[in-house]
């Protein structure tokens, strides 16, 4: 793909390894089809070289279970992964996740949380949010500190990075260079 080629690019003239982050879905179901189901799908990460692999918001809330405080099967999850050579983390919009990963002392590494000023697509207020981000025992990279564009950069960019920890990340999408420059010279101011 044009996204694999362009990696090895600036591998290449970079003489750096990219870290490759993915968070993938995968099929529960018991009866899925074998191309859907968590093992087949971890092995087509760990083809394309993931460094981290993190399964999608969509399995990992799926598994939360509030009345009990866990996140059912997950060892099964991390254990699948660290067995395929990547580094195994989660993806939620659900802040309990969090929580309840760290309180079962999760086999993970790090954390994708939804986190800006507005509370877009937040289950809960933002205040709520940092401080489960504050407290978490990993980092935690944020998503979504724009909103989806309902947000300007400086607004977004300036809540974020003012209320997360130095281990914590934002990350962000961008289409273009100029917009990925953008981000970060604002970022670095």
């Amino acid at each position: 793909t044009h996204l694999d080629d362009s990696i090895l690019e600036v591998e290449q003239s970079t003489g750096k390894k990219i870290i490759r982050i993915y968070t993938p879905a995968f099929d529960l179901n018991p009866e899925a089809a074998p191309a859907e189901r968590a093992e087949a799908v971890f092995d087509r990460c760990a083809a394309l070289g993931a460094t981290f692999c993190m399964p999608h918001e969509s399995v990992t809330d799926a598994l939360l279970d509030r009345r009990a405080g866990v996140i059912r099967d997950l060892e099964q999850y991390t254990r699948m992964i660290r067995a395929r050579g990547m580094i195994p983390g989660l993806s939620t919009h659900m802040p309990e996740s969090v929580i309840y990963a760290d309180k079962m002392d999760a086999d993970v590494e790090t954390y994708i949380q939804l986190y800006n000023s507005v509370g877009f697509l937040m289950q809960v207020e933002a205040d709520w949010v940092m401080r489960v981000i504050r407290e978490a025992k990993k980092p935690v990279m944020t998503i979504k500190p724009l909103a989806a564009g309902r947000i300007l950069p400086v607004v977004g960019l300036a809540f974020v990075w003012n209320t997360i920890r130095d281990q914590d990340m934002v990350t962000i999408g961008t289409t273009t260079p100029e917009e990925a420059r953008e981000v970060i010279e604002l970022s670095l101011d």
